[in-house]
């Protein structure tokens, strides 16, 4: 069996510890705040989460470019050279046409690498949701899973990845197409917080508005309660855009109601974060098929 590398973009927003750890290599996307471009690595070198946020937070316009076909091709064939194969697993092609770029690049390295394997995996998800597949394809790989088990698991498995979350600040949903004008004003002058899930082809839908801040938090929770399988025997995985209280509030309760002891909370990097603004708190975790993200 061939060893291979597993490959991801930074739209999964694992830390630099926990890539580390998993032993993964992470494309940086890029984004732009201002007249300012940068990179986002996994370590923040280029421009500190904490610091893009206060950025956005006073006002700055920000943008976001899908990873390159020449970008995917150094990324790949740096291992290709090295007689290992290549597994990618990438940003939900719901929300981004960098999964399509990284399909284009393995057809055209398979011709010029023809002994080689490369797998692409649409995740059908983002942040720490496409991290957790992530994670459990490193926990496959270790078990001894070849590259094709692996890639078979993720694509079986991953409608069962759910992506619960919300945000405080619904102004940049509403740029980003994602809730009406109307909406987020009113919701805004009510103090509605909007809840909110990925559906089957890796979309961001709005599930409920919720009144209140910690309400809505508690929600995270609720459908967690709702839809997870196992809860005590997984690992969980939290995000959040400059919300660390927030985030460690909702692991706090999942750590209580489920006797959750495996958790890992990280911050939502720029590239998401550009879509949502500050304030957000996202929970991911396995469950039942999330469908039309019904409990």
């Amino acid at each position: 069996m061939g060893d291979y590398r597993i490959v991801t973009d930074s739209t999964a927003d694992l830390p630099q510890e926990l890539v580390d750890k998993l032993d993964v290599t992470v494309i940086p996307m890029a984004f732009k705040i201002g007249e300012d471009s940068y990179l986002d690595y996994p370590d923040e070198h280029e421009l500190a989460s904490h610091d893009f946020y206060k950025r956005i937070a006073a006002g700055e316009e920000a943008s976001t470019t899908q990873i390159s076909i020449a970008a995917f091709s150094d990324t790949f064939e740096q291992y290709l050279k090295e007689g290992l194969d290549v597994l990618y697993i990438g940003f939900s092609s719901g929300l981004s046409g960098t999964y399509n770029n990284s399909v284009i690049t393995a057809k055209d390295l398979r011709e010029k690498y023809p002994e080689r394997k490369i797998i692409t995996v649409d995740s059908l998800a983002a942040s720490m949701g496409e991290g957790l597949l992530v994670y459990y394809a490193v926990m496959h790989k270790r078990s001894g899973a070849g590259l094709e088990d692996v890639a078979k698991w993720i694509e079986s498995n991953r409608n069962r990845l759910h992506h619960w979350f919300t945000v405080d600040d619904l102004n940049h949903l509403k740029r980003g197409g994602r809730i009406s004008g109307t909406s987020a004003l009113v919701g805004t002058m009510l103090g509605i917080k909007p809840v909110l899930h990925f559906d089957d082809s890796g979309h961001i839908i709005l599930m409920q508005k919720i009144r209140g801040r910690k309400q809505s938090l508690n929600t995270l929770v609720e459908h967690m309660e709702q839809t997870a399988e196992n809860p005590s025997e997984q690992t969980i995985f939290i995000s959040h855009s400059d919300s660390l209280e927030a985030a460690g509030y909702v692991e706090k309760q999942v750590k209580e109601k489920f006797g959750v002891s495996k958790t890992a909370i990280a911050p939502i990097g720029p590239v998401i974060g550009v879509h949502t603004g500050t304030g957000t708190v996202a929970l991911f975790y396995l469950g039942n098929d999330r469908g039309s993200g019904s409990a």
